[in-house]
């Protein structure tokens, strides 16, 4: 129904800057809110930041505030996380998430659809 698909990982050292993408298709038009979560090896995955579709309050995780931003197109088909200030714990594989219904508010639970994720490395 959605399908996601993230890219613009890579490696970087750390204070360095790193765009990521996520390119929608499918239903788009049932999605409420996207969203970027990031799992590092042997950690739970967590979430980083998210947008809804109603109006634009971001939601950010403390640890990513003031450095990333999350930011889309009208029609919730590309979706972006522009990650500046780069710390060597940012390192993790980032995946895209989306949300069916209709939020005002970013839920990070709520998150029920996801691409498969783009590999950040960062080192000092």
């Amino acid at each position: 129904q959605v399908q996601l698909a993230e890219s613009g990982g890579g490696s970087v050292q750390a204070g360095a800057s790193l765009r990521l993408s996520c390119a929608a298709s499918g239903r788009t038009s049932s999605i409420g809110a996207m969203a970027w979560f990031r799992q590092a090896p042997g950690k739970e995955r967590e979430f980083v930041a998210g947008i809804p579709r109603s109006g634009s309050r971001a939601t950010y995780a403390d640890s990513v505030r003031g450095r990333f931003t999350i930011s889309g197109n009208g029609a919730f088909n590309t979706v972006y996380l522009q990650m500046n200030a780069l710390k060597l714990e940012d390192t993790a594989n980032y995946y895209c998430a989306a949300a069916r219904g209709s939020f005002t508010v970013v839920v990070p639970g709520t998150f029920n659809t996801w691409g498969q994720g783009t590999q950040v490395t960062v080192s000092s």
